[in-house]
């Protein structure tokens, strides 16, 4: 049976209606950026033997935490042991505190949280999110913490990867200069973390 993947997406969250609405007003959208290729979008074809599964969490431009819960409950069931979780940005903090506060009852091989922030209600976002006092539980479950950093990130401070390094002292911390946000079209070296 081929080993799973499953990739939770990043999303955006305000604190009031008002401030999400205001938001979406003022975005700049082109066609260019629905169509742009995407690391997540190519795993499937750059892990051939995997089953690679990227479900849409519910509300992405306005997330909240509960409702993520709830939708990624009805997941695991499906997970198999040796599972592979990959976040991307409030993906990968979903999944910290989702794994900090849950446990799920399998193995998961690895998890790879890719420029994820550690408090994002710091940053202006809603506190939905936000960590618990421990990660104790989500270190315990996992063979294999990954966090990938990038300097120049615009999205989220790089001093964050310090602190989650700080809790989850035996994750592999992996640096970039040049990578902002990882809104990249491949990411060879994720791809060779996952084992």
């Amino acid at each position: 049976m081929p080993r799973q993947v499953f990739v939770i997406h990043g999303g955006e969250c305000f604190e009031t209606r008002e401030a999400y609405l205001e938001a979406i007003k003022g975005w700049k959208l082109t066609l260019e950026d629905i169509s742009k290729p995407s690391w997540k979008k190519r795993l499937a074809q750059d892990l051939p033997g995997f089953d690679v599964y990227t479900p849409e969490m519910p509300n992405k431009l306005n997330a909240r935490y509960e409702e993520w819960k709830i939708w990624f409950d009805k997941l695991v069931p499906y997970m198999t042991e040796g599972v592979v979780l990959i976040g991307h940005s409030m993906g990968g903090v979903f999944l910290a505190k989702y794994l900090a506060e849950n446990q799920i009852g399998r193995i998961v091989a690895s998890v790879h949280l890719v420029a994820t922030p550690f408090y994002p209600s710091e940053r202006g976002y809603s506190a939905d999110f936000d960590l618990p006092p421990s990660l104790q539980r989500f270190a315990n479950q996992v063979e294999h913490i990954f966090l990938y950093f990038s300097r120049d990130d615009k999205v989220v401070e790089f001093s964050d990867s310090a602190r989650y390094l700080a809790v989850l002292p035996s994750a592999d911390l992996i640096i970039f200069n040049d990578r902002g946000h990882f809104n990249q079209e491949s990411f060879p070296e994720l791809v060779k973390n996952i084992f």
